[in-house]
Formats: structure tokens, C-alpha cells, sequence
């Protein structure tokens, strides 16, 4: 778990990837993160339970964030809980384990986590299917079309966040995939800006235009970093909460009130010290009953935001692809993974428009370039040292 405490937050010291130090940060987080998504996908097999792989992501993180920066008050953990969002389930399932189902082949899980490294944050989402493998039937149908929809909403998206850009132009570009693949776009969901302990900073890009949500059109920058946040359904795209349990929270750090049970100060506590500004699930703490008899109180006085279980109807699919991005001035960067095998699974008589592939054919243009750029430094000779080269001279 993280650990840092509310005082120790100075703006001054607050940096941005002009900063090789901070994005090395960004990097070793968004590694760790891309480690943990592997471990979480090798865990979601039939019969497996739920709250047993959001808590081995968890650990998973923990234990990795422990063998970096040994030295030092680096503040290092979870930016966000492993989450197991299953079928027409959209996001934010964390369930106690007495509240837990299981998977069984076939269900199509949502993975959503996040790590950060001194503040520093890089979050991802994954969708995949229960149970498949290579010698699977392939993916047809509307699951198809909203699985390859969310690969290449998420393609444009990161197209169109480059310098000088606005969010429109992103929101625009994702409601042109949906409709060419017959989805929605969820409502709701926002792309924030993030920032040194910041998973929501303030600068938004909506991924679906609506009048419950309006934001200030914004142009991106250099040395910013923002989460790519894609989620489809072939349903209508307006989740409702169901009977699921909340157990997703982060902190309101402008609120405070003086709690009267044990169990709500013994919660308020815990947060304060591994997660006074970041999100987490009440499962993250070691008393689970005290955790989950003191939450009420907090919530009831407004000392923590929720993150509330979300469900599409039942029979939609839904696809959720969540992502990094570096805004350089080079051309933004994705640091944490967006895997393609279950893509690469699915069959769809559906395309893109030319505009959009355009944006494609641009992102992979800049990809090529730096992974030729980054060979042929692999590939440089270093140059000898000069002594060992006037020895050498010498001796013959």
C-alpha cells in the first residue's frame, strides 16, 4: 500500500515530464502496472472468484512497488484497486469476498487498475473473454463489433491527443468509431488530466457528448499526462446501479467532521495514511469488518467520494480499454499496455471511416518511427574510452 501523509503535499514540488526524473516515475509505475495485468489475466479462469483476483492484483502491485526505490520516503503503491467487472457489468467491482460470484467461460471481464510511484500515476483497463484460447472459435457478432470498437476508439483517441489539439476533436473522433461499429459510447465516462497524486485533474475530455455533462473545451500540452478512457456497449450506454455493493472510494480532501463510531475513525485513519488523495477499495485494509461498518458514516457526512458499481441491461456487451498517455512534444506516448489478442480473436464486417483510419495510419506512422529509433541506438557501437584506446596503441 502507499503511504504518505496529508502534510507532506507541497505544490512546489509538484513536477511535469520536462522532468526525466518524473518520467522515469511515470514509466517504472506504468511497468508495473503492464506486470500486474498479466498476472490478473492468467487468474480469470472458470471458477475462479472474483474477490480473490482483485485481491491478488492487488498484492501483486504491493509486493512489486516494494523491490523499487528501496532507499528514500518514495511513496509507492495502488493509484487505483484491481477491479473484475464481468459481462454487462461496466466498471468499479470490488467486492467483499461474501458479496463475490465467480467466472465461468465465456463471461467477458473488465480489468481496471492503476499504480503510481511517487505520485506518479499510470492506470489501464482490459477487456478479454473467459476461457479462450488459440484453438477457440473465433469472436463474431456484436461482441465483436463493440471488442474491436473499444481497439479502435482507443487508436484514434490517442491520435488526436497531441500538442495543441483540443479534447473535442477526441470526442468527436471516438463517436465516429462508435457509430461505424453500431455501439455507444457509456455515458459518464471522463478522461482527466493527471497530475502528481491527481488521478481527476481538471482538465476533461468527454468521451460521449451529453447534456448531464458538460465541460470546458481545453487544448492539450506539452508534458501533460492524461488517462485514455474507452467504454462501449451495444446497449444504450446508460449504466444504472444495481444491488451490487460500493466498496471503490477516494477521499474528499476539502471535507472534514468528527467521527462518533470506532469503526468510521478506525476507516478515516487507515485512509489517511495509505490513501489521503488516491482511490482504494474497503477489501485494501486489514480489519474488513471494521472497514466495511465505518464506511457509512463517511459517506454520510461526505468524506468520500464513491465509485458506485455500474450495469448496462442484461445480454449487452460491453468492451472497457483504459490507457496512459504522455502528451510530448514529439507526439504523445502510451506507457501502459492496451493488449490485441482478443481483438485479434474477433471477426467484423464493420470499418472505420477514411478520417479515422487516417488518424490510424498516422499513430502507427509515429509508432514505427520510434521503435526504428530505438533499434538503431541498440544497435550504435559505443565508442571506446580514450585511455583504454591509447592503450591499446601503445601496445602495439
Amino acid at each position: 500500500m502507499s503511504s504518505l501523509a496529508t502534510e507532506e503535499f507541497d505544490e512546489a514540488s509538484v513536477q511535469d515530464l520536462s522532468d526525466e526524473a518524473v518520467v522515469t516515475k511515470y514509466k517504472t509505475a506504468a511497468e508495473i502496472a503492464n506486470k500486474t495485468l498479466e498476472g490478473v489475466i492468467s487468474q480469470c479462469l472458470p471458477d475462479k472468484k472474483i474477490s480473490d483476483i482483485c485481491a491478488f492484483g492487488n498484492l501483486v502491485v504491493q509486493a512489486q512497488c516494494k523491490q523499487i526505490y528501496k532507499t528514500g520516503k518514495i511513496s509507492k503503491g495502488l493509484a487505483f484497486p484491481t477491479c473484475i467487472s464481468v459481462n454487462n457489468c461496466v466498471c468499479h467491482n470490488s467486492p467483499l469476498p461474501a458479496d463475490s460470484g465467480t467466472l465461468k467461460a465465456g463471461d467477458v471481464v473488465k480489468i481496471d487498475l492503476g499504480v503510481h510511484v511517487d505520485g506518479f500515476i499510470s492506470v489501464l483497463a482490459h477487456t478479454m473473454v473467459v476461457g479462450r484460447t488459440e484453438e477457440s472459435e473465433p469472436i463474431t457478432g456484436p461482441l465483436a463489433d463493440v471488442l474491436v470498437a473499444g481497439s479502435v476508439a482507443a487508436k484514434v483517441a490517442l491520435s488526436e491527443m497531441k500538442v495543441g489539439n483540443t479534447n473535442t476533436a477526441v470526442t468527436q473522433a471516438i463517436a465516429k468509431v462508435a457509430e461505424s461499429y453500431g455501439v455507444k459510447q457509456i455515458q459518464g465516462v471522463l478522461m482527466h488530466q493527471m497530475k502528481r497524486y491527481v488521478i481527476d485533474g481538471n482538465k476533461v475530455v468527454l468521451q460521449r457528448e451529453d447534456p448531464e455533462h458538460v465541460v470546458d473545451e481545453i487544448e492539450f500540452e506539452a508534458n501533460e499526462v492524461y488517462a485514455i478512457d474507452i467504454a462501449l456497449s451495444t446497449g444504450d450506454g446508460k449504466p444504472k446501479e444495481q444491488d451490487a455493493k460500493t466498496t471503490v472510494f477516494k477521499r474528499a480532501v476539502e471535507k472534514t467532521y468528527q467521527l462518533k463510531m470506532k469503526a468510521s475513525r478506525y476507516l478515516y485513519t487507515a485512509i489517511n495514511k495509505e490513501y489521503p488523495s488516491l482511490p482504494f477499495s474497503i477489501t485494501c485494509f486489514e480489519d474488513e469488518k471494521q472497514s466495511r461498518l465505518g464506511v457509512t458514516e463517511c459517506v454520510k457526512h461526505d468524506l468520500l467520494h464513491s465509485y458506485p458499481v455500474l450495469f448496462e441491461k442484461e445480454g449487452d456487451q460491453v468492451c472497457h480499454v483504459k490507457f496512459t498517455v504522455l502528451v510530448l512534444p514529439s507526439g504523445s506516448l502510451r506507457i501502459t499496455n492496451c493488449p490485441t489478442d482478443v481483438v485479434d480473436a474477433c471477426v467484423t464486417d464493420k470499418k472505420v471511416d477514411d478520417d479515422c483510419a487516417k488518424l490510424i495510419a498516422e499513430l502507427e506512422a509515429l509508432e514505427l518511427a520510434r521503435a526504428e529509433k530505438k533499434a538503431a541506438k541498440k544497435k550504435k557501437p559505443k565508442k571506446k574510452k580514450k585511455k583504454k584506446a591509447a592503450a591499446q596503441e601503445s601496445d602495439e
